[in-house]
């Protein structure tokens, strides 16, 4: 288990062989299950054929899957790796603790984010995050305005540990809205949809400095990134802790588990599909299955978290073979007419958390919730955890983002009117990956919109200026 670095370019070459493996596998899938279902096949021989292929299929993509992670196991780099995620973690820690504990509160430049901003708990989580990210790029302390907070009237720092032990009044001589000028003492902030001018450190953009160590380290940086500003915000206060180890012990949540969330009540027909149970339970069939290629695994157990309670009773009762863990209550108290109460705040703050403690996440990345665990789970591994989830719609996306763009590796031409062409190194605005070895997008070059091949496309990482906290070790 040596300590030597590995190149960019094996590191990024790992994580190309295991995304594309997986895409093969949603292509192979997809074309194998429209045969079945398109010739309407009446033989058993011949369903019988096309389940046996699925079933090694299935077994193949787990092999291969297994021998990248066996493969970076034994590359020499392994303790590299886990020193370098703590490391970073460190560094982007003690500059956020630096930034927001000035030595003379009175004098110092700081913006104001009030978080009463008018949606659910991840849209607020993410609101902060955005404008602390905006604190960090323009090196101001951050004052966050949260009394009245729709979910706990008395404020984040009765929930939360607060966000500066030194400056958390927003007093100062002078005063204006974003942008302001750098003179500017106090800054007030707008919700991400209104800000003008928009700076280029918004989402999805990572420091410069920080750059060449993150891309080399973790799959998708920015998703880390904005982990690393929820690692500090959500610090808990010791009655959230206490709250906290009781429901894991009630809960008799343990390891290994999948966490699945199923969001329905306000977000189904608006923003998001209806997905039913058993399409969330075949993702989580794959993983165990993957699983015990690997290991012994006594017990397979899921956590659901739902704002319909009556998903943890179906989850029981169809699927005995299953520890079902997941609290009927919260579920309930999740649903809209009930959301805004501190019994409903501890229940989402208590799904989250156990959500990104889980080994595998499956759920709709339309919910912002199951983001915020994506992004709160790259910060418990050691480890690249970007590959730790199924998403049953959208890829991950920051709401406010500047254009996600992917650059092609492998040119493409179009095979039906549904497809659009690719040269190498068009840069590709995505809209979205169907799981089906297909994702959308525009090619910026010629303002096509259409499908191409996944595989065939690589991500392109923004990177920004940021200040880089030189005194801050």
């Amino acid at each position: 288990k040596s300590n030597r670095i590995p190149s960019i370019k094996y590191q990024n070459l790992l994580r190309r062989i295991f995304s594309n493996v997986l895409e093969m596998y949603n292509f192979m899938s997809a074309e194998i299950n429209s045969i079945k279902n398109r010739d309407k096949l009446n033989s058993p021989d011949a369903i019988s054929s096309i389940d046996e292929a699925m079933k090694l299929l299935k077994e193949h993509k787990g092999s291969l899957l297994m021998d990248i992670d066996e493969l970076q196991e034994v590359d020499g780099h392994s303790m590299w790796r886990k020193d370098e995620f703590r490391n970073l973690s460190n560094l982007v820690q003690h500059r956020l603790q630096y930034l927001q504990n000035p030595k003379d509160c009175a004098n110092a430049r700081k913006i104001v984010c009030r978080l009463n901003k008018g949606c659910g708990y991840g849209c607020q989580l993410h609101h902060v995050v955005y404008c602390f990210i905006m604190a960090y790029a323009t090196e101001r302390t951050l004052i966050l305005k949260s009394k009245g907070w729709r979910y706990h009237k008395a404020g984040w720092e009765d929930i939360f540990m607060p966000i500066s032990e030194t400056c958390l009044d927003a007093d100062g001589k002078t005063h204006a809205n974003w942008p302001g000028k750098p003179s500017t003492q106090v800054i007030t902030l707008p919700i991400i949809d209104s800000l003008h001018p928009r700076p280029e450190h918004l989402p999805l953009a990572i420091p410069a400095d920080l750059a060449p160590r993150l891309t080399r380290i973790h799959g998708d940086p920015f998703v880390w990134w904005v982990g690393q500003f929820l690692k500090y915000l959500l610090r808990p206060q010791p009655s959230t802790q206490i709250m906290l180890d009781k429901g894991i012990k009630n809960l008799g949540f343990r390891n290994p588990i999948v966490g699945v969330h199923i969001r329905r009540t306000d977000k189904v027909g608006t923003e998001a599909a209806f997905h039913n149970l058993k399409e969330y339970m075949a993702a989580v069939d794959e993983y165990y299955d993957q699983l015990e290629m690997r290991q012994p695994v006594d017990k397979r157990r899921v956590y659901i978290a739902s704002d319909d309670y009556k998903v943890i009773d179906e989850a029981k009762s169809s699927y005995p073979h299953y520890e079902i863990i997941g609290d009927p209550n919260v579920a309930r108290m999740a649903a809209v007419s009930s959301r805004y109460t501190d019994f409903s705040l501890n229940g989402i703050i208590m799904d989250t958390h156990l959500l990104s403690l889980s080994d595998y996440l499956v759920c709709t990345f339309s919910s912002q919730v199951c983001r915020v665990a994506y992004e709160i789970m790259q910060t418990l591994h050691l480890e690249d955890a970007t590959q730790r989830f199924k998403s049953l719609d959208d890829i991950y996306y920051y709401g406010g983002q500047n254009a996600h763009n992917r650059r092609a590796v492998i040119p493409h031409s179009p095979r039906n009117s549904r497809e659009i062409t690719i040269q190498k190194n068009d840069l590709i605005s995505i809209a979205g990956n169907h799981w089906n070895g297909f994702s959308k997008g525009k090619n910026t070059r010629t303002n096509q919109m259409g499908l191409f091949p996944s595989f065939k496309v690589v991500d392109k990482v923004e990177v920004a200026e940021f200040p880089t906290y030189k005194t801050v070790t």
